[in-house]
């Protein structure tokens, strides 16, 4: 099945929204402080996934274990297409490089993308792409300094939409509505194996 590769997202003039998934000690601080303070680990890579679907079926609407409390971070656009602008995908599928030339680019960066199958309410892949963007590093560090423009805590809205779900009665209206975020510069959409 041929996805379609494009970054879907909910997104205003300012920012776009990314979600991931914490445990409550990471969260509540991130919440409260509006970035990530002592208890989130700078030394490991982390993901920011623009779709709310995808994140809810990695992390079984909330329910895995160090995954039970979902944030919604609003990032500033500026923030978000200089990662775009960075980024390698974690596997040489891309017709812009040779192995050779892929290899040496993902040695070399702090940005990572990944495309796997959009899912729908029930986990179920559908024909679309869900990107996923891992930053470590100096990256990861001025994303956090200066990226972050709101963090919000979506869990109770999560476990909210989930009984819902469960009990067949979840308006897929009420979810975060996402259109695609326009990806103009063709030298990123080659490099991310984006259809030019």
């Amino acid at each position: 099945m041929e996805y379609v590769k494009e970054v879907f997202a909910q997104y205003n003039r300012q920012c776009i929204r990314v979600y991931q998934a914490y445990n409550s000690v990471i969260a509540k601080e991130a919440v409260a402080l509006q970035t990530f303070g002592e208890n989130f680990n700078i030394n490991r890579m982390t993901w920011i996934k623009p779709s709310f679907l995808w994140l809810m079926y990695r992390s079984n609407w909330g329910t895995k274990k160090n995954q039970e409390y979902i944030l919604a971070l609003d990032i500033y656009q500026s923030k978000f297409n200089e990662l775009l602008e960075k980024a390698v995908l974690t596997s040489p599928d891309s017709a812009s490089y040779t192995g050779a030339q892929w290899e040496k680019a993902f040695d070399e960066t702090t940005v990572y993308c990944q495309w796997d199958p959009d899912r729908n309410i029930n986990g179920n892949a559908v024909n679309r792409a869900a990107i996923q963007i891992g930053l470590k590093g100096n990256t990861l560090r001025d994303f956090l300094d200066t990226g972050i423009c709101r963090i919000e805590d979506f869990t109770p809205l999560v476990k909210k939409w989930n009984e819902q779900r469960k009990n067949g009665k979840l308006n897929t209206k009420d979810l975060p509505i996402e259109k695609i975020y326009p990806v103009k510069d063709k030298v990123i959409r080659k490099r991310l194996n984006m259809k030019l």
